[in-house]
């Protein structure tokens, strides 16, 4: 019999403004949406929901895709999704390497079996369409993979040369947006994207735990030449695909597709709450509008970056590709960063983040997304960072910060 006083106590985790590199806080009407009723996968109120899941998620993605839907995980199994599903064992793979997540990608795909290039950069730069198109014609890859924005350094890749170079030499292109998405253009058909992967937890301003996915017609039919339909719900009239089985079951967008599609071919059973913040994630970024949220988040991006640098303290990376929603910014001389850190959350209840690899210790990365990318956020998470540097004798221009930063919302 289980000791009652094992059971621990009633779930009441503190109230924390998180302004690292994400998760971030969700926005009030993600957590309403959460909130609401099950349902039955195959109800008709949630077929019709899934289905509008599809239709905004286009718009998210602005995109024509048919094969736009989510894939129930964390952003990480979208991105696993794509890759286990394109790539067969002994394909080749060519992938830019900004920062922590490109390494991300060459694992996935080095554990599917296929042969990775990778152009190997900097970290606080991004790669050229130059080194992109050498590369292709030296490699000739079935895939060019890339993160567009990587939180490890803040970078933001730019894609649409990329995506026009894939498209002259008949390379599949993939972008993992996780990070970017609903925080910076991202523009999949203009930029002849083939497939693409994001997250909630970030600039949508939901929880970690699904992730909206979408493929072109070109990407779904080599997916599809994969196609394998399960012993114990295969009918007559499907037909195999000629090329080898997908080695995932539960990462097969074959598969996927076809729970999404009209025949809802049964695969796993969709996660309810999350397919409701996700609906809403996408609702309120159209509902606002692209080009206002994009916008609050680079007016959110800035007026952190010139605060932070009003107070003296010098901003990582090359600037002129940073991403919209998070700053890196050096750790000043003279001070421990975690305990800088471990102070800022435990006497504000503000969260920000260190970095991977070679940055770790040496910047502190700091994000302003979705719910987030607000003038408060902003102004608290400065005015706080101040209190404390200054009160462990860093280096700073005290009384600054805070008055830099409110002038982008004058």
């Amino acid at each position: 019999m289980t000791d009652k006083t094992s059971l621990f106590e009633t779930l009441n985790p503190p109230q924390r403004m998180l302004m690292g590199p994400g998760p971030i806080n969700a926005y009030p009407r993600v957590h309403q949406a959460i909130s609401q009723s099950l349902i039955g996968q195959y109800d008709p109120v949630m077929t019709g929901y899934m289905n509008q899941v599809q239709a905004l998620y286009r718009g998210v993605f602005q995109t024509e895709n048919k094969q736009t839907m989510l894939v129930d995980g964390t952003a990480r199994s979208g991105i696993e999704a794509v890759l286990v599903s394109v790539l067969q064992p002994g394909d080749k793979v060519l992938i830019p390497v900004i920062g922590r997540f490109g390494h991300l990608l060459c694992e996935i795909a080095q554990r599917v079996g296929a042969e990775v290039k990778t152009i190997d950069i900097e970290w606080g730069e991004v790669c050229s369409p130059e080194q992109v198109e050498k590369a292709i014609k030296q490699y000739q890859p079935k895939l060019l993979a890339t993160v567009q924005g990587d939180t490890s350094t803040t970078m933001n890749q730019p894609l649409k040369e990329m995506g026009e170079i894939c498209e002259r030499h008949g390379v599949l292109f993939y972008c993992d947006a996780t990070a970017s998405i609903a925080g910076n253009d991202l523009k999949v058909d203009e930029w002849h994207l083939d497939a693409v992967s994001a997250g909630l937890q970030k600039c949508l301003g939901g929880p970690s735990g699904s992730a909206p996915i979408t493929l072109s017609d070109r990407c779904a039919e080599v997916i599809n030449r994969r196609k394998h339909v399960e012993a114990g719900i295969r009918a007559d009239h499907h037909e195999q695909g000629e090329d080898a089985m997908i080695q995932s079951n539960y990462f097969d967008l074959a598969m996927i597709m076809d729970y999404w599609g009209p025949e809802r071919l049964n695969h796993h059973t969709e996660a309810t709450s999350m397919l409701y913040a996700a609906r809403e994630c996408a609702r309120l970024f159209l509902e606002e509008g692209p080009d206002e949220v994009i916008g609050r988040h680079k007016q959110a991006g800035d007026a952190l970056a010139t605060g932070l640098r009003a107070m003296g303290l010098e901003l990582f990376g090359n600037q002129t590709y940073k991403m919209n929603n998070v700053v890196g910014v050096y750790i000043p001389a003279n001070v421990d960063g975690d305990a800088i850190r471990r102070e800022l959350l435990t006497c504000f209840g503000i969260e920000i983040g260190t970095s991977f690899g070679p940055l770790h210790g040496k910047i502190w990365r700091i994000g302003t997304m979705g719910y987030n990318a607000r003038q408060e956020c902003v102004l608290t998470t400065l005015a706080a960072l101040e209190s404390i540097l200054v009160k462990h004798k860093a280096a700073i221009q005290p009384g600054q910060a805070v008055a830099a930063a409110m002038e982008f919302y004058l």
